[in-house]
């Protein structure tokens, strides 16, 4: 995610990295290639075709309004993703509060107990971790090592959704600290429902990363925007001699833009800049929790690289 101050109005203006630059700068240019030709030709050998931008401007609304639709599509989509991701942040650190707070006998806690309870919150870690690599499509979650153990990480390669594999063995180590006492019953539904939530926040991002807009509808815009700009040097040429490419330009720089935020913002979960920062937050709720357990020696929080928050 692009992490800014956005103090300068002029260094906005003229930023290059992770705007809408490098994904329409060479539909651009064949834009302008083709409003060139068609200025030398009016200019050069009285070529008319006879259009006018009427046209264009009514088909100028409907795509506007189109892109818009889109867009807010695309974008409510990314907003109900990082609700999600700050959904979890919270169940993470209540789930956490729970297990260092609920689990264990009743009188002081042993190192037996205290460890135990740094093994739940060790596996509160790991989910949101396996999480991340999974909404990422990870091949490698060896670094999940460092939270449960080298065999259960070994098995995970054969679990078709890793996250429900982990939670799946922290109700297990649940239930046997249960069975030994030390959980008092009116306690399980509470962490039982920390749990289910964390379930729900995992199934809520399956949803959006396995359903993306409809595929007919982004080919629509996709075409209709790309007709648009390559046929509009025709419809202006008459009305704007000379300056054909320039008007152009401006407005082919507008529909791609536009065309290309919708695309950038479907998919929230990935490692383009304008994604989530999901190892940023992951590595908070990291360290938020291992705190709770008392540990001093901590990861330092991610910061942003060349303005990008990843």
């Amino acid at each position: 995610m692009i992490v800014t101050k956005r103090e300068n109005w002029w260094q906005l203006v003229l930023s290059y990295h992770g705007t809408e630059l490098p994904r329409t700068k060479w539909r651009i240019f064949g834009v302008a290639v083709v409003a060139m030709v068609v200025t030398f030709f009016e200019e050069k050998h009285g070529f008319h075709p006879n259009l006018t931008p009427l046209p264009y401007t009514l088909i100028a609304v409907a795509l506007g309004i189109f892109l818009g639709f889109r867009n807010n599509a695309s974008y409510d989509r990314w907003w109900e993703a990082r609700k999600l991701w700050g959904a979890l942040v919270n169940t993470s650190r209540t789930i956490a509060r729970q297990f260092t707070t609920l689990v264990g006998p009743k009188g002081p806690a042993d190192e037996e107990v205290l460890a135990l309870r740094k093994t739940l919150v060790y596996r509160a870690i790991a989910f949101v971790h396996a999480l991340r690599l999974s909404l990422r499509n990870a091949k490698d979650y060896s670094e999940l090592e460092a939270f449960i153990p080298r065999e259960e990480v070994a098995q995970l390669a054969n679990e078709s959704s890793k996250p429900l594999a982990i939670t799946q063995r922290t109700a297990v180590v649940l239930r046997e600290a249960w069975e030994r006492g030390w959980i008092d019953t009116m306690h399980v539904p509470a962490i039982d429902a920390s749990l289910s939530a964390l379930t729900d926040i995992q199934g809520a991002c399956e949803r959006i990363k396995s359903t993306p807009i409809p595929f007919l509808s982004t080919t629509l815009m996709h075409r209709i925007v790309a007709v648009y700009c390559y046929t509009l040097p025709f419809g202006v040429v008459d009305a704007v001699k000379i300056y054909t490419p320039f008007v152009v330009i401006m407005v082919a720089y507008a529909f791609f833009g536009l065309d290309v935020v919708g695309d950038e913002l479907e998919e929230p979960f990935g490692t383009d800049p304008n994604d989530l920062s999901l190892s940023a937050i992951s590595r908070m709720i990291e360290v938020n929790l291992r705190q709770r357990v008392g540990e001093t020696d901590l990861p330092p929080l991610l910061q942003p690289v060349n303005e990008v928050l990843s």
